[in-house]
């Protein structure tokens, strides 16, 4: 038993969990504008979203515990390399314009761990921003990058698609947000320490009913694409409700960020079956 859960930790803190949600992402919005995946960029992701996420989680804690970090840190720190290896490779081969926007987003993660602003201060610490950047990050990675490797889309479509995938990080972080209450400093200034964990919650259903009516303007609308939202979005709702601070450690870290992983299984289900 506790090497099946040191295996499940090792596998949520090694960040491949949260990049197979990114991944899982990525391939719905392919899915969604009629595109074939292409799984260059899709292995770009994945493994940059793993060395994003490892650095910013452990760059601090390497540099101050090199000499005692634990076995899973050190198989991380080791995991971490090779990932960040391939994600050169699969960098080099991008489209120049994927690369443009990549560099963009990867100075976003580059500006949120290290600080630039004075004061040692970085995107992390302004008050109040934290689930923004994170949001706009992750849509920036699942839109953008796969509607610039074609031109064959709608920008409307793209635009629609960019707000709905915002919205929707948004409200995935928030189980994090209620989770992490506790831990973070009143100068965060986190939704939940701003308004409440009633009114996050409430906020958060409103932003899921936005994200359903979004997808009455794309141009290109289909009912396979919106029953799976729908279910997905009444899924991500009832994760929220049952969101509070003093939840289990699997709770968002596992489950919560599972949604795009079964929003993406469900859609090619309904898309090969229906």
């Amino acid at each position: 038993m506790s090497f099946l859960k040191n295996s499940i930790d090792l596998y949520i803190s090694s960040s491949i969990h949260v990049s197979l949600a990114v991944v899982s992402l990525s391939v719905i919005t392919f899915l969604e504008f009629g595109m074939a995946p292409d799984y260059d960029l899709l292995f770009f992701i994945f493994f940059g979203t793993i060395t994003g996420y490892n650095f910013v989680k452990y760059a601090g804690i390497a540099k101050l515990k090199h000499l005692s970090l634990t076995r899973n840190l050190r198989i991380i720190q080791v995991f971490s390399l090779f990932c960040f290896l391939a994600e050169i490779y699969f960098f080099l081969i991008q489209s120049i314009e994927v690369i443009v926007l990549a560099i963009v987003l990867g100075l976003f993660t580059l500006f949120y761990a290290v600080p630039f602003l004075g004061r040692k201060r970085n995107l992390r610490s302004l008050s109040g921003i934290k689930i923004f950047v994170i949001a706009l990050s992750w849509a920036g990675a699942t839109v953008l990058l796969p509607a610039m490797t074609s031109m064959d889309f709608l920008l409307w479509d793209v635009v629609v698609e960019f707000l709905q995938r915002l919205l929707l990080v948004v409200v995935l972080m928030l189980p994090f947000e209620i989770r992490d209450l506790k831990y973070d400093l009143a100068a965060l200034s986190t939704l939940p320490q701003q308004i409440g964990v009633k009114r996050t919650k409430i906020l958060g259903y409103a932003l899921l009913s936005i994200i359903l009516v979004l997808e009455f303007f794309q141009e290109n609308f289909m009912w396979i694409n919106f029953l799976t939202l729908g279910l997905t979005l009444f899924i991500l709702g009832g994760f929220l409700l049952k969101s509070k601070i003093d939840q289990h450690p699997y709770f968002a870290s596992l489950w919560v960020e599972s949604v795009p992983v079964i929003w993406l299984v469900v859609l090619l289900l309904l898309r090969n079956f229906v």
